[in-house]
């Protein structure tokens, strides 16, 4: 008996830790920063799969927000304006979701502004470095892979891109592990404002505030530790994205025990990017529960 009840409960702990069956991506990226589709291709397609609705969580800015709301009208389908902001701490890359604030905010604005001039200015040097071994290698390379122009988000995707279309890396992937890698004599981390300024700032603008894929160990060598998680929390922190493809089981019940014990939302999404990555469209849900908290009392609304 004891040991029947010891596996009946180990199997409601795994199914605790799925995604839900049914309800809202809200982890998306279009190509206003380095998902490869438009906002109204996301909208389309999460209508095709039948998603209940959709969040556009483009890096470090809203460009996108405007054609991703005329989609979301025209195909019926919720929309949750978001954006995920990249943070540093303690030598690790975090990355925030913050969702329904006010893009007019001044300081959340500025934020914006100064991590969009240096990741702009990083990309630059770093394509001096790989040019000095690949001469082939430029800025015109990268620039015909930015597909939004000055309103798009530069990053590491349009390097990897242009290594692709130039024919000296297979896909993102190589990409990724060899030549941008983190641990590659060409790679320049982005400067970047702190967990704890995103969140703060994010709340100020009335949004709502989810930490993004913390247990994915592909990402940092040193993940988000749980006194830093703490921190976010006493400073407003709504939620935690445990279900994402990055985060393994062991952190997938690690985050969850902490939102639970917090009481905080518990997310997911895909981090579709269309082409961009194998993440397809409605990998991970948030339940319509948690978007029912998520969206409550914030500085705008669900469309």
């Amino acid at each position: 008996m004891v040991a029947s009840r010891a596996i009946t409960m180990v199997r409601m702990q795994e199914t605790d830790l799925r995604t839900p069956a049914a309800g809202w991506d809200i982890h998306c990226h279009t190509r206003f920063s380095d998902g490869t589709e438009t906002p109204d291709t996301l909208m389309r397609q999460a209508r095709d799969i039948g998603l209940h609705g959709v969040a556009i969580t483009d890096h470090d800015t809203w460009n996108g927000w405007q054609e991703a709301e005329a989609a979301s009208r025209a195909y019926g389908i919720p929309l949750i304006r978001g954006t995920e902001i990249t943070a540093h701490v303690d030598h690790t890359s975090v990355h925030i979701l913050g969702y329904l604030y006010d893009p007019h905010d001044e300081d959340l604005a500025a934020m914006f502004q100064r991590t969009r001039t240096a990741r702009f200015n990083r990309v630059r040097e770093m394509v001096e470095r790989i040019h000095a071994d690949y001469p082939q290698m430029t800025w015109e390379c990268v620039s015909r892979q930015v597909r939004e122009g000055s309103q798009t988000t530069i990053g590491r995707p349009h390097i990897a891109d242009a290594l692709v279309a130039l024919g000296i890396c297979r896909d993102r992937t190589e990409a990724f592990s060899t030549i941008i890698a983190s641990t590659n004599k060409y790679y320049i981390p982005v400067p970047s404002p702190t967990p704890l300024e995103v969140t703060r700032t994010v709340k100020k603008a009335g949004g709502a505030v989810v930490v993004a894929h913390a247990g994915d160990r592909s990402r940092n060598r040193q993940l988000l530790s749980d006194e830093r998680l703490e921190e976010l929390i006493d400073a407003g922190l709504d939620g935690i994205e445990v279900y994402h493809r990055g985060n393994l089981p062991d952190q997938r019940r690690r985050l969850k025990d902490i939102a639970d014990s917090h009481g905080l939302i518990v997310t997911g999404g895909s981090d579709w990017h269309g082409a961009g990555k194998p993440n397809p469209l409605g990998e991970n849900l948030t339940s319509d529960e948690s978007v029912q908290r998520l969206v409550e009392g914030r500085a705008l609304p669900v469309l």
